[in-house]
Order: structure tokens, then sequence, then C-alpha cells
């Protein structure tokens, strides 16, 4: 499979995505929990929670690619903020 760009940062990007989703169906089977109204004024659980976090953290790398350019891996620091941010008042 040539026309793939399969290296190993973004093999270990998939594997990230693929073990946080293996983790939160574990934690919704062990602990269900009961939707929380946050800042956005709508019923979220943490499965809505990381989708809002994955969703913004592409526009964030996006924006920063645009702006930025370059430095990628402060990039992520922001996306680290902006998950906890997400996952505490979202």
């Amino acid at each position: 499979m040539e026309w793939m760009a399969w290296t190993w940062p973004t093999a270990a990007f998939f594997g990230v995505i693929a073990a946080l989703l293996i983790t939160f169906t574990v934690l919704a089977v062990r602990f269900p929990e009961t939707p929380r109204h946050g800042v956005l004024g709508i019923e979220t659980t943490r499965g809505d929670r990381l989708f809002i976090t994955l969703l913004g953290s592409a526009f964030i790398n996006l924006a920063w690619l645009g702006i930025v350019g370059a430095h990628q891996p402060y990039a992520m620091l922001v996306c680290l903020l902006y998950a906890a941010a997400v996952f505490r008042w979202v």
C-alpha cells in the first residue's frame, strides 16, 4: 500500500484514538453516568465531550498550521488545555 502515508506518527495517532474509544466504552459500561449541563447549555456525556474535544483539537491544529506553520508540538499543549477545559466545564 504505497499510496497511504502510514508513518509511525500516523499509526500512533490512530492508536491513541482507538485506545480512547475503548477506554470510554469500558468507562460507560462500568460507570454509567447521567448527562450534565455545562456552559453550552446542552446535555453532554463523556463521549460527547470527547467528540467535542477531538473536533476542536482538529481545528486548533489546522489554525496553528495556517498561522504559525511550524512547532506543531506546541499546538498539542494548546489542545491539552482545551481538552481539560472541555471536560471540566462543558
